[in-house]
């Protein structure tokens, strides 16, 4: 059974192994935009390695391996089905464009080492609540697992809602503003952080509060940073009805819908 110290220096090893091999395929196929796709499957190999290393067959041990492994097999699938094929992401290009041949080495720290830092910060939870002496489930975890379950139904129902409204061409230019869409502007990022903050309540009522850090820091990405703040900025530009949808659905954290034309 490892202590911390060595589950923490395990898990920064797998993810680096996993970034660097990633980076190496998106240079034979030329799309950095594969990245996206082993940031779920990279928190699912965090967790198995992490209970590898502890050794615990403890409660908690087990119940955060099943839920990043629920949460991360489901939005790889779902990036997969929606990516593939279709290209690098127009992120990637520009900064190809921008860099051009030193394109490898910058994407190398500034696109996969930076997530795999990310990555390893978020899945802190995932890391320290792999611990010995586990007293047994208790009321924070089973407040995590019901949050987890809430993040999850609503990201995995609002990707779901998104794709089909996209496969109907004559959405094209429009806003979806139905089912979960008009109760929030996010729903799948609001699901992603309320997965990550149950996750760290479970990790916490092992004792491993320092992972409430990681759930802290994905939140703040996924609304101040490369999640809700970046798509904002693309869809104001590009969807003519989008300031009337934001004025009048919130943006992240939901409410029931207001009428279309109702003050904010």
């Amino acid at each position: 059974m490892s202590g911390a110290s060595d589950i923490l220096l395990g898990a920064a090893v797998a993810v680096a192994s996993l970034m660097l091999a990633t980076w190496a395929v998106s240079l034979v196929v030329r799309d950095a935009s594969i990245v996206d796709l082993v940031w779920g499957a990279g928190f699912v190999l965090v967790a198995w390695v992490a209970r590898w290393l502890g050794g615990s067959d403890a409660p908690h041990a087990w119940l955060l391996v099943v839920l990043a492994t629920l949460w991360g097999v489901r939005l790889t699938a779902h990036l997969a089905r929606r990516n593939l094929g279709k290209g690098e992401d127009f992120r990637y290009v520009r900064m190809r464009e921008k860099h051009g041949e030193r394109f490898p080495l910058v994407s190398l720290g500034t696109v996969f080492g930076l997530q795999g830092v990310l990555m390893w910060v978020v899945a802190l939870p995932l890391q320290l609540g792999q611990r010995p002496g586990d007293r047994g489930i208790g009321p924070l975890a089973v407040l995590g697992v019901v949050l987890w379950t809430l993040g999850a139904s609503f990201e995995a129902v609002g990707d779901r809602q998104l794709a089909r409204f996209r496969r109907d061409p004559a959405n094209a230019g429009r806003v979806l503003d139905t089912g979960l869409w008009a109760w929030t502007r996010h729903p799948n990022y609001f699901g992603d952080a309320c997965v990550w903050w149950g996750i760290a309540l479970v990790a916490a009522d092992a004792g491993a509060w320092v992972g409430l850090l990681g759930a802290a820091v994905m939140n703040v990405l996924l609304v101040r940073v490369s999640g809700a703040a970046l798509l904002e900025r693309s869809l104001r530009r590009t969807k003519p009805g989008y300031a009337d949808y934001v004025a009048r659905t919130p943006r992240f954290v939901p409410r029931p819908p207001r009428r279309r034309g109702a003050a904010a």
